[in-house]
């Protein structure tokens, strides 16, 4: 037992040291000898992150994955209450809003670590933080999306402000910018394409408006909602069930979420946590996403049938500088608006 504690000792030492590289043959018998990390994320369904974390430990036997899945700003709190109280639970932590992301770096919460892998990610992805601490390790389209029973395709809106017709008046479904982190970068974007009146004008359609953006899939499903702003992942799984929902790439724009991954400066299982975001920005979690139907951030790794590649599609992105600043401002505006 002596000799595993100061092996991790020596290994944690290196890394703190010299945090841009570690070998990786040392990285992970260091992560054998911790066991197990605790993720804590926002990027999925449960089942999607539980099957990540499953892939991990079918990698590396004897390293066990606690999965904590819920929306983006649920796990901040959380975090950041952890943070507050001194008591680290989490090691790797995966949001949908960069802000958060930029919060902790700029609070020194974050630990620096280049991993080996992010060098392979696609172009759209690369140096997406120029420090080092936080890297892209998942990536979606928020698209417009419909019941296909109930909405022909041609009648489908095909534009942003298609959602806006009275003839959808209590038929529109949304996800909760406060709750949200896909929801809440959608709404910035919307802002900075039309400005608040489009929300304004979206409020005397009476929208439904569930937590997370994936609800607006379930309420497609059941018919409770016609039309929605929903994730391609979670509308393309739901379709590929049987389920009656299609998607549009409207031609102003599908909103690419990029969201990130980083690991925490006091995470307890430090060699794990690292090790386990090489996987995240591996082949392997690629693969698992792209079955999950969420988009690929590696060229090695070819989306599904149903899905189109991001040259074939118009795309319209926020910057950090956008998100940062904009979701706190448009979860208050929010609230004026719509609110709860």
């Amino acid at each position: 037992m002596k000799r595993a504690a100061r092996t991790i000792g020596c290994v944690v030492l290196l890394l703190a040291s010299a945090p841009a590289r570690a070998d990786p043959a040392a990285l992970v018998a260091a992560a054998h000898q911790e066991g197990t990390l605790t993720w804590y994320t926002a990027h999925t369904d449960g089942e999607t992150a539980e099957d990540v974390g499953r892939a991990f430990t079918a990698k590396y036997p004897g390293i066990e994955v606690v999965v904590i899945r819920t929306t983006a700003q649920v796990a901040y709190q959380r975090l950041v209450q952890d943070l507050k109280n001194a008591t680290p639970q989490c090691d790797v932590f995966s949001s949908t809003d960069i802000g958060h992301d930029e919060a902790l770096k700029a609070a020194g919460k974050l630990a620096h670590y280049e991993p080996e892998n992010a060098g392979a990610l696609s172009p759209e992805f690369l140096n997406f933080d120029k420090d080092g601490f936080y890297y892209p390790t998942a990536a979606g389209l928020v698209l417009i999306t419909y019941n296909n029973q109930k909405v022909k395709p041609e009648e489908s809106p095909q534009r942003w402000q298609d959602l806006l017709d009275p003839k959808w008046r209590g038929r529109v479904a949304t996800g909760h910018p406060g709750f949200s982190g896909y929801a809440g970068v959608w709404v910035v974007m919307m802002r900075k394409l039309f400005g608040w009146d489009y929300f304004d004008r979206l409020e005397r359609n009476k929208p439904r408006i569930g937590r997370s953006i994936n609800d607006t899939v379930t309420m497609l499903n059941a018919a409770e909602s016609l039309v929605a702003a929903s994730p391609a992942a979670t509308t393309l799984q739901s379709a590929d069930r049987g389920n009656p929902v299609a998607l549009v790439y409207p031609v102003d724009g599908a909103i690419l979420m990029i969201s990130p991954s980083a690991v925490l400066a006091n995470a307890p299982h430090p060699n794990a946590a690292r090790l386990f975001l090489e996987f995240l920005l591996g082949p392997e979690h690629a693969r698992i996403q792209v079955r999950h139907r969420a988009e690929s951030i590696r060229p090695d790794v070819a989306p599904l049938a149903g899905a189109k590649p991001f040259r074939e599609v118009t795309i319209v992105r926020p910057t950090v500088e956008d998100v940062v600043r904009g979701i706190p401002e448009v979860i208050d505006q929010w609230r004026d608006t719509f609110g709860g």
